[in-house]
């Protein structure tokens, strides 16, 4: 096995519960550091992830970092789990339920109905509590102080949305959609057209172009893995005479 971290490696993680984008990257950038005794090393990844969702994060070192903008572009899938009539700030869990709406109109039939009127080409304002930047700063540090933003709808395409399941007062959805798709933002607006409000209480990237959760290794794999790189590597080595 044979790997070339400085050159350009490309390696598929599904992100852990709580932790952030960066917090990954930082992770695996140290391991990596360290097991090739070089302070600096090029890593980034291909598609931020908020830290309460899970899921499929494509990480690039070295020289293939030059290719995250490509799979930044490339379709994803998502998985989400919404409780409907309850909305938060951050439209996750992330803050407290500050508003209560009706339910007992919502039925199957109308989730079905509803959900396909988002898909193809939508526009969707992103949530305040999001990395967007206004003025150079990023929103969520206006939101967090209290300062009220006004963020520009953006054009987006969603390809597919599905019912997974529908058990009141939860659904679950699965959705193939494009870059820049804030899954929050779509619990939002679902919960607002059916007349009601909604959050997200669960979400899971499972797919970025051909890249399925399948795939994806853990971070507490990347020790076996450069382990597996240095017994090989000293295996490979010549007898010295």
């Amino acid at each position: 096995m044979q790997k070339d971290f400085q050159g350009g490696e490309i390696l598929y993680f599904d992100k852990p519960l709580h932790w952030t984008s960066f917090d990954l990257v930082n992770k695996v950038r140290y391991k990596i550091s360290k097991f090739l005794k070089q302070k600096k090393i090029k890593v980034g990844h291909a598609g931020t992830l908020d830290p309460l969702a899970t899921g499929v994060l494509i990480i690039c070192t070295g020289k293939a970092t030059k290719r995250i903008e490509e799979f930044q572009y490339q379709t994803k899938e998502y998985v989400a789990t919404l409780k409907l009539g309850e909305t938060t700030p951050s439209f996750d869990l992330e803050t407290e339920v500050d508003a209560f709406y009706p339910i007992e109109h919502i039925t199957e039939e109308l989730v079905e109905e509803v959900l396909q009127q988002f898909t193809g080409s939508i526009e969707q304002i992103p949530p305040v509590y999001s990395a967007c930047k206004i003025n150079g700063d990023r929103a969520y540090e206006f939101a967090r102080k209290g300062v009220e933003v006004e963020l520009k709808p953006k054009l987006l395409i969603i390809d597919e949305i599905e019912l997974l399941s529908h058990n009141m007062p939860e659904i679950t959805i699965r959705v193939v959609c494009s870059k820049g798709t804030y899954i929050r933002a779509l619990a939002r607006d679902i919960g607002k057209a059916l007349g009601s409000g909604a959050h997200l209480t669960g979400l899971c990237r499972t797919r970025i172009g051909d890249i399925k959760l399948k795939d994806c290794m853990k971070i507490e794999d990347v020790d076996s893995l450069l382990e597996s790189l240095r017994t090989g590597s000293e295996a490979e080595e010549p007898e010295k005479a």
